[in-house]
């Protein structure tokens, strides 16, 4: 074979290779969120069947203002939070979510209450306040958080039916709710279809969730 055939075969060969990597990188874009998301349904009660074997449940928590409690109001927090971790033995993901907030419409409902005003003082702090609205959505500083737990099955163990999985995610969504109530947290519990496909998209779709 001569040299000028094997350099052209090469040549040919990594095209080829080029090409093929080509197709492969427009199939993955191709593929749709519903096929890469890890799970397989998300049930009329909000819990996330990622397989056959696993369940996951998402609550909700509000949060505290921990800075602006007392001495001993910070101790009791800290005790009771000590409480959650001994007695939920079991795995624990948290989920922050920040959330840009649209100021616009407030800066609007406030400049029209400023045309109302005849105080001139007032009207004078109503506007230093939109301007220190604007500036803070301009630095992109004012977002607020939702803050999720997130449990499931993966410890439980020969399960015949769905029922056996509700109760269990339900009885560990009692240990949570009492455990954080103490810390002054109210757990909400998300048993809603569409409350759970929200949060989803929101994860996934930032930009035009935050435009509604």
């Amino acid at each position: 074979m001569s040299i000028f055939v094997e350099k052209f075969l090469l040549t040919n060969g990594k095209k080829q290779s080029k090409i093929e990597k080509q197709t492969e990188v427009r199939k993955i874009k191709n593929i749709s969120v519903q096929q890469w998301l890890p799970l397989e349904e998300i049930l009329n009660t909000g819990i996330i069947k990622v397989n056959k074997n696993k369940y996951v449940k998402i609550l909700k928590i509000i949060p505290i203002n921990y800075n602006l409690k007392s001495d001993l109001e910070k101790k009791t927090i800290l005790n009771s939070y000590k409480i959650l971790l001994k007695t939920c033995n079991f795995n624990i993901q948290i989920l922050i979510q920040s959330n840009k907030e649209d100021l616009s419409q407030h800066i609007n409902n406030i400049e029209k209450n400023i045309q109302k005003k005849e105080n001139k003082y007032l009207k004078e702090i109503s506007e230093n306040y939109i301007k220190f609205v604007q500036k803070l959505n301009y630095s992109r500083n004012s977002a607020s958080k939702d803050f999720y737990l997130i449990i499931s099955n993966e410890n439980l163990e020969n399960f015949d039916s769905i029922e056996i999985v509700e109760n269990d995610l339900k009885e560990k969504y009692f240990k949570i709710k009492e455990c954080l109530s103490r810390c002054g947290n109210d757990v909400i519990e998300l048993n809603e279809k569409e409350e759970i496909i929200k949060i989803f998209y929101s994860l996934l779709n930032t930009r035009n969730f935050l435009k509604k």
